[in-house]
């Protein structure tokens, strides 16, 4: 493999590592948005839209190339002459392999790049939705708390509106008594 190829690899196993990292199910969003917000991911994150844009750009070129030689080295013309000489048919083929294996490195390296990417967006989706649910919930129970609160005071008020209503009423009733108590006496 030449080195250009090699660091295509080396690219998609690092890829592959890392995906598979991100995808671990004990580790939580919430955890990797705390390491995503590091102190240097944030001196990084001016360069990382340069950076992603640069690697597929490569990610590209290397997979135009790779298709490239899978059809030079597919097409008819060059296996006829390498039918008169048996060595050169392998050789052929030898190359072609080569071709198609570089092909599927760097398409899969491409692949893997744009997965990548997406699951650390919805890795930070999810952190900050459960950071907002979790401000929602502590909204939630303070208002259920302040109107458990508002009810039990309207309760209390509408007894004691209550009480006063009676003791009005009973001191109406009694002024009422005792003023048609006093005709009758004259």
């Amino acid at each position: 493999m030449t080195l250009q190829w090699t660091v295509v690899a080396l690219f998609l196993y690092v890829e592959i590592a890392l995906i598979l990292l991100l995808c671990l199910p004990f580790v939580s969003a919430k955890r990797w948005r705390s390491v995503f917000n590091l102190s240097i991911w944030n001196w990084l994150s001016p360069y990382w839209n340069k950076c992603f844009f640069t690697m597929i750009i490569i990610l590209i070129v290397l997979f135009l190339d790779a298709l490239r030689e899978v059809k030079k080295y597919s097409a008819s013309e060059p296996m006829q002459d390498a039918k008169l000489n048996p060595n050169l048919f392998d050789h052929m083929h030898m190359k072609l392999f080569r071709a198609q294996r570089n092909l599927y490195i760097s398409g899969f390296s491409l692949f893997l790049w744009l997965i990548m990417r997406r699951v650390v967006a919805l890795i930070n989706q999810v952190a900050s939705s459960a950071d907002m649910e979790a401000s929602l919930q502590v909204q939630t129970d303070s208002a259920n708390q302040s109107a458990k609160k508002y009810q039990e005071d309207n309760l209390r008020l509408r007894k004691v509106l209550l009480d006063e209503e009676k003791a009005n009423s009973a001191q109406a009733r009694q002024i009422l008594y005792d003023g048609e108590g006093g005709k009758k006496d004259k």
